[in-house]
């Protein structure tokens, strides 16, 4: 694991994307805090994705949520989204398990609709989150081969 703080690491991760996308990113890290403060954020530097999950202890197992970005974008994936109710329709993919929404702005994590999908996701977690406290970002990998940040050139 490389050395330095856990915040100065994530601040490391997030200067790999352009700077548009690295400001969405912090602005949305910046509201799944405010919406979750008791949540740990584990943060792994993966090969397709910078994900950001919000946990209810330091296992995997039980992130409610992510931030997955991409040199496409962001967006907030619901680990057990299929077994969401989705009544806005607003869930994309169609895989067994995994579902996501689209962040083109931070603020899209503050619509109705994103926010039924996140209390519903709460209220279906095995661990539920704590009461109180303030949760700790905890750098749990760092992968030495990741695809390219940043869009491609044209």
């Amino acid at each position: 694991m490389a050395t330095g703080s856990a915040s100065s690491q994530v601040a490391s991760f997030i200067a790999k994307f352009d700077p548009a996308n690295a400001r969405l990113i912090r602005a949305c890290r910046s509201a799944m805090r405010r919406r979750l403060p008791t949540a740990n954020e584990l943060v792994y530097d993966n090969y397709n994705f910078l994900a950001i999950g919000y946990s209810a202890s330091e296992r995997t197992s039980d992130c409610i949520v992510s931030l997955a970005a991409g040199a496409n974008g962001v967006s907030l994936s619901f680990y057990y989204g299929a077994t969401l109710p989705d009544p806005d329709g607003i869930l994309l993919g169609s895989g067994n398990q995994n579902r996501f929404v689209r962040l083109p702005t931070a603020a899209t994590l503050g619509e109705p609709a994103t926010e039924r999908l996140i209390r519903a996701a709460l209220a279906q977690a095995k661990t539920p989150m704590p009461d109180s406290g303030r949760g700790r970002t905890i750098v749990k990998s760092i992968s030495a081969k990741q695809r390219p940040r940043r869009a491609a050139q044209r």
